[in-house]
């Protein structure tokens, strides 16, 4: 292979690299001192591009130069930085000592807030900065042509590397940051202003977001995929890196930009992959990055299902709970129960997790992994093969099983946020699949013709077979949660020393745990393919997990009923928000 073109190639991987560095070093210093999993990470590096691109053209206007350019840059980072400690004073301060799967989902919501906010201040619209003065010809190396503004990125990273290790070595805000990245107890007991700390590390993770943001302008447009997208890819590298530790972040960010470059080469459909999959094999053999360490993983696991005495009365409220799901036919339309059939089939996945979180305090990310192996397992079983429902629900159960059984192995391995980021990385290792392998999965127009067998084809009739296959996996999940096994879960997730020396098996009870958890959440994504008629990638895609994290959370994570309360709740709130837009016809479905 040419070697100019080889040399190329890394440069332009080193160019990537940089960039991602500067945006996951603010992510890695948050988490480092406030043990924060900050989702909203993403949402400043947009408002950084966002901001640059429409404040650098005005400022271009005024006096036009390097100088103006590169000041409008700085100027979008500060403004970002004050967004992000409106957002520390508003609403992280509040759940500093929260569980990681209550930070992700509250940070999660500045992220949709945030989208909608994007979208009334600068419009729909892609929004394309202007090239930065005196670097629009392109460099001459090796004969090769090479922007000269990627040059100018490569050399950003190792500069912000430069300036983060001057601020954190030589300064006295530094030493406290990296005495709290250490032991922010010890440093709250010498009589430190934590909330004043806090403040300033994240005003200066923001900053680095929209630094990373506002430096992306001239090459890319500002839109409003850049979030999420930034994001997973942020958050790679810092656990890959070691949470916490910058430069860790910053040779992960090495490793990810060269394997993005050169992957793509040999490996054309390896793009979504990669990222995630050398995250993974990293924590395999590494179960805290390059140059983590396990005392800095932050938030609690102790919260959960409590043991107590049964509720008085509860076969009454199962009975109750029976003949109302059964007389539900007799009073709806073919909406409603349409309505009801989905409500049942996202508390059957709700119910899944909460055999995880809530009685083994496994907190898992991307349990839409195993929902979408259930529904893709059952759709290629009709597609393929051409099984009835009654033979391809089964099969996408086992597919789910085989699945969390494969994950489960890697993943009671790790703890804290090691352990959640991995079920992330396998979920998006799964959507990547599903996503770019189009002879099998149908790539992102999915599977269609996924219908249910003839004597269960009306809506009356599914609604009947879900409510019955959901009532009796939860019952069995039930037994398991209350059975001898439920209660060594729990007690390893109260107190690992404790359950490992009175003789349990955590790891393997664990892996148990995550494969039966996969099989339920596997059997409600088969019953929900056979309820659109079709299947795609985004059921695999991380605003799936996060509705099951949301259904558990609103519902309550320390009650057995609250993940089917909160998946009714949350379906309820988004039918109410659908039928405003009613037409004519009625109701549209969200």
């Amino acid at each position: 292979m040419d070697p100019a073109f080889l040399a190329v190639q890394a440069l332009s991987g080193l160019s990537s690299a940089s960039s991602l560095f500067i945006t996951a070093c603010g992510l890695t210093i948050v988490f480092g001192v406030t043990r924060i999993v900050n989702f909203a990470h993403g949402s400043l590096y947009m408002i950084g591009a966002y901001t640059a691109a429409t404040l650098v053209p005005r400022l271009l206007e005024l006096s036009f130069g390097p100088v103006t350019f590169w000041a409008g840059i700085l100027a979008s980072a500060i403004i970002v930085g004050l967004i992000g400690v409106i957002i520390e004073v508003l609403l992280l301060r509040r759940i500093y000592g929260a569980p990681e799967l209550f930070q992700l989902l509250a940070t999660f919501g500045v992220v949709l807030v945030v989208q909608d906010l994007v979208v009334q201040v600068f419009g729909p619209q892609d929004i394309l900065g202007p090239r930065a003065p005196g670097l629009r010809a392109p460099v001459e190396i090796l004969g090769r042509r090479f922007p000269s503004y990627e040059l100018v990125l490569i050399a950003a990273g190792p500069i912000v590397l430069g300036l983060v290790w001057i601020l954190l070595r030589k300064t006295r805000f530094g030493v406290l940051v990296r005495a709290a990245t250490q032991d922010r107890d010890m440093v709250a007991s010498l009589g430190v202003n934590q909330a004043l700390l806090f403040t300033g590390t994240l005003f200066l993770g923001a900053f680095l977001a929209g630094l990373g943001g506002a430096l992306q302008i001239p090459r890319v447009s500002a839109n409003t995929g850049m979030d999420l997208s930034i994001i997973a890819e942020a958050f790679v590298v810092t656990v890959v890196g070691g949470m916490g530790s910058v430069p860790g972040a910053f040779l992960a960010a090495l490793v990810i930009g060269q394997l993005q470059a050169f992957g793509i080469l040999i490996f054309p459909k390896s793009t979504l992959v990669v990222v995630f999959l050398l995250m993974a094999v990293v924590l395999a053999i590494r179960p805290h990055g390059f140059f983590g360490r396990a005392e800095i993983i932050g938030g609690t696991h102790a919260v959960g299902i409590a043991s107590r005495r049964p509720l008085a009365g509860r076969s009454f409220i199962r009975i109750t709970l029976m003949a109302i799901l059964a007389a539900f036919p007799l009073v709806a339309d073919a909406y409603l129960l349409k309505v009801a059939t989905e409500i049942l089939i996202f508390a059957l996945f709700a119910f899944s997790l909460q055999l995880l979180i809530g009685v083994g305090g496994i907190v898992s990310f991307g349990h839409a992994a195993f929902f979408g192996l259930g529904a893709y397992g059952a759709a290629l079983a009709v597609k393929w093969y051409g099984v009835s429902m009654e033979a391809a629900l089964p099969l996408g159960l086992a597919l789910a099983a085989l699945g969390a059984a494969l994950v489960g192995a890697f993943v009671v391995r790790l703890s804290g946020i090691y352990l959640a980021m991995m079920t992330l990385a396998a979920a998006q290792i799964l959507y990547a699949v599903a996503f770019q392998w189009v002879e099998v999965t149908g790539g992102d127009n999915g599977i269609v013709g996924v219908w249910p067998s003839s004597w269960a084809s009306g809506p009356i009739l599914y609604y009947v077979l879900t409510a019955v296959l959901t009532v009796i996996t939860v019952l069995l999940l039930k037994r398991i949660i209350d059975a001898p096994f439920g209660y060594s879960l729990r007690a390893a997730r109260d107190s690992e020393a404790r359950a490992e020396a009175i003789g349990l098996k955590i790891r393997q009870h664990r892996w148990f745990a995550f494969t039966i958890a996969g099989a339920a959440a596997g059997l409600a994504g088969g019953i929900y393919a056979f309820s659109r008629g079709s299947v795609d990638p985004s059921l695999l895609g991380i605003s799936t997990s996060v509705d099951a994290l949301t259904m558990l959370l609103l519902g309550g994570i320390q009650t057995v009923m609250g993940p089917l309360v909160g998946a009714a709740a949350l379906h309820a709130l988004r039918v109410i928000g659908s039928c405003r837009s009613r037409r004519s016809g009625g109701c549209f479905w969200a």
